[in-house]
């Protein structure tokens, strides 16, 4: 059994990163068999050298290895790729063509992108997996291939499997060894040799001096996440080769090449599974902004009506006290400090009862609603005016801190957000 090191030196492999080594070893051992091998890890992490490395070291190594990338082949043809067709069996099919699958007969397959796959081909691969059968496309005839399959992808297949998306039974036949290549941000010690091998080798390739990274550049270097892992790297260690004059690359000029580079190493939430559609969380936000504004609404209707009904404005502020400070938020220290302005707020003229005037002279018929009507716009106009200010107050107490000032006010986060972009403040 070759060593770890043989086969990192063989096939190219830079980095010490345990878990790298680990994924080697596992590819060493199960490479005599003839067990289904998946391989999983992020786009661009190198997954395509694990199939390599086990068909190197199989019995089958003398004969054909072919890879299929099964994410680039359209799913109207892919069937036909894979186990062939007959003359005549769909529109274009002018002969019999072999398939993947007849001519890596005691060979190994490398099915890329796995996940990628239609569910009914999942069913014709199952099939293939179970017993070495599988039929042309177009033929009633059972043909036998004796291949060995690995398949690699960057799916989270238990997600996959959950969205019906992804055949539960296909996943565990192809993963009876499953073999996880790290991503490179987890590869901290191995991000600098590896741009290292790729700025030398492309000074060699376009016949100029290696670039060299100064010790801030080195340490931008090893902060940013590499969402594009190994691939991004050398993409950008080939564009730094080929475009700067200065052969000694400093932080600065890195950043350049890096997108996102300042907020790269941001923490950020992964990993979530949505039951519902990102239409139906939405909807159910609405209801409930649109619940708000209706709770609101009910209350300012309610301090109206006592308004009207009641001569003393300060006594219907006191009976309705826990009724303002809903609606405005005013912890309990500051109402005692706005009670004069909101005695203002509330004042209103004499009111109107069962339509009549409560005034010494009577008003003129034709003139009744007109008045009310100015009343109830003028309260309105103040009651808002009142609540642009102590949310102004509060957000210039809690700058920055729109839950303390959400808090402070009585109301919640989505509340006070809504009401400052209606407002614009």
């Amino acid at each position: 059994m070759e060593s770890i090191q043989s086969i990192k030196q063989r096939f190219e492999l830079i980095g010490n990163d345990v878990k790298l080594n680990r994924a080697i070893e596992k590819a060493i051992q199960v490479a005599p068999t003839d067990i289904s091998v998946l391989v999983t890890g992020e786009s661009g992490v190198g997954k395509e050298a694990i199939p390599k490395i086990i068909h190197s070291l199989s019995h089958r190594k003398h004969a054909k290895y072919i890879a299929v990338n099964c994410g680039a082949i359209p799913e109207g043809t892919i069937d036909s790729e894979l186990f062939g067709h007959e003359k005549g069996a769909f529109t274009g099919a002018t002969q019999t063509r072999s398939g993947y699958f007849e001519v890596a007969d005691g060979g190994t397959i490398f099915l890329d992108e796995v996940g990628e796959l239609p569910l009914t081909t999942q069913v014709r691969l199952l099939r293939v997996l179970e017993n070495g059968e599988f039929l042309k496309v177009g033929s009633s005839q059972v043909q036998k291939t004796n291949v060995r399959i690995v398949a690699a992808t960057n799916v989270n297949m238990f997600e996959a499997i959950e969205k019906e998306k992804f055949r539960e039974d296909l996943y565990y036949r192809l993963s009876t060894v499953e073999i996880n290549i790290p991503p490179l941000r987890e590869r901290q010690e191995d991000i600098h040799l590896l741009f290292r091998k790729f700025a030398s080798d492309f000074g060699q390739k376009y016949k100029m001096p290696t670039i060299r990274l100064e010790d801030d550049a080195v340490h931008l270097l090893l902060k940013y996440r590499w969402p594009g892992n190994i691939r991004q790297l050398r993409n950008i260690a080939e564009q730094i080769s080929v475009l700067e004059e200065n052969r000694t690359i400093s932080a600065t000029t890195l950043k350049s090449y890096l997108p996102d580079a300042i907020g790269s190493n941001l923490p950020a939430v992964v990993g979530q599974t949505k039951k519902e559609s990102d239409f139906s969380n939405e909807r159910e936000i609405l209801y409930k902004v649109l619940f708000d504004m209706k709770g609101d609404l009910n209350d300012l209707k309610k301090l109206t009506l006592e308004l009207l009904k009641e001569n003393d404005s300060k006594k219907v502020q006191k009976e309705n006290e826990n009724l303002i400070r809903k609606i405005y938020g005013k912890p309990e220290e500051d109402i005692e400090q706005e009670e004069e302005a909101m005695a203002e707020v509330l004042h209103l003229p004499e009111p109107v009862v069962e339509g009549k005037m409560q005034s010494p002279i009577q008003q003129p018929q034709e003139d009744r609603y007109h008045f009310a009507e100015e009343i109830q716009e003028e309260e309105t106009l103040s009651l808002q005016e009142k609540e642009i200010e102590l949310i102004k107050k509060s957000l210039e107490r809690n700058r920055g801190k729109r839950k303390a000032a959400a808090s402070e006010l009585g109301i919640s986060e989505r509340t006070l957000y809504r009401k400052i972009k209606q407002y614009d403040l």
